[in-house]
């Protein structure tokens, strides 16, 4: 099941053209980082996606699904989407029943529904909350409980908008590690982020939009490496990036290894 925007542009009824003529294609299994300043049309692309909106201009194909003759619930059992704000997502009394609430829409065994809660809590490191009621319990872990809720329904993607803001540097492990786990187990995954350390390091496609439009598709090396994406996109580099840049080493690295690589090359010729 790939994920095929064709031409698809979203106007809002006050008028206001959020994306304009994108074509992309996200396949099965995929992981892909969106970048691009606010303004740039990610949110409103990805939430084409799921079907939160419908095209008004052009068509979004979920498998062989076409989102202008689904509803969003339908959709959104395919393609889950976690918000950036949980608050925006939350709304039952304590962590189990909310995570729990989709199995159940979908008519999920108790069974099918207690495993899958209880499996993703341990991934996410959320297992001692799962009797609290949401809204006490710090905002970040609110964060893991809303991941939780969408990937207990089996989706074939999850679309995550900045997971990592507000998040401590264990926050950031746990969502590295899931990373992995979602690849191994198939599932697609497509992130909205300023985190540029992030999605250096975790994706191998990033899809960079500006003014409406993706103005850019390839590998980190591939996008940070080119000075008229970071200009036009208004995105910044990595921090090796930037030190790389300040340095003048005129030589695209983006990862702590890169650098200390070339220290120890220099330092041995020196040698």
């Amino acid at each position: 099941m790939d994920i095929v925007l064709k031409n698809a542009s979203f106007t809002y009824p006050n008028g206001f053209l959020a994306n304009e003529d994108i074509n992309l294609v996200i396949r099965e299994k995929e992981r892909v980082g969106i970048i691009g300043q606010n303004g740039a049309g990610k949110t409103t692309a990805v939430k084409m996606m799921n079907g939160l909106h419908k095209p008004t201009k052009g068509d979004v194909w979920v498998g062989e699904q076409n989102t202008k003759e689904y509803t969003t619930a339908q959709i959104a059992k395919h393609v889950g989407y976690v918000f950036q704000n949980p608050d925006d997502q939350i709304f039952n009394q304590t962590v189990r029943s909310e995570i729990s609430y989709m199995p159940k829409y979908y008519k999920m065994s108790q069974k099918d529904i207690d495993e899958k809660v209880n499996k993703w809590a341990e991934i996410l490191e959320i297992t001692d909350y799962l009797e609290c009621n949401p809204y006490e319990i710090p905002y970040v872990t609110r964060k893991f409980v809303t991941i939780a809720a969408v990937l207990v329904t089996n989706p074939s993607f999850i679309i995550l908008d900045e997971p990592t803001a507000g998040q401590d540097l264990r926050g950031v492990k746990v969502l590295e590690k899931l990373m992995d786990i979602l690849q191994q187990e198939g599932i697609g995954v497509i992130t909205i982020t300023h985190d540029m350390e992030f999605v250096a390091q975790n994706f191998k496609r990033i899809v960079v939009m500006a003014n409406k439009h993706v103005i850019a598709d390839g590998t980190p090396k591939e996008i940070f490496s080119r000075d008229e994406i970071i200009t036009e996109s208004k995105i910044t580099r990595t921090q090796i990036g930037e030190i790389e840049k300040e340095l003048g080493m005129k030589k695209d690295y983006l990862y702590v290894e890169d650098l200390v690589g070339y220290f120890i090359e220099r330092e041995g010729k020196k040698l």
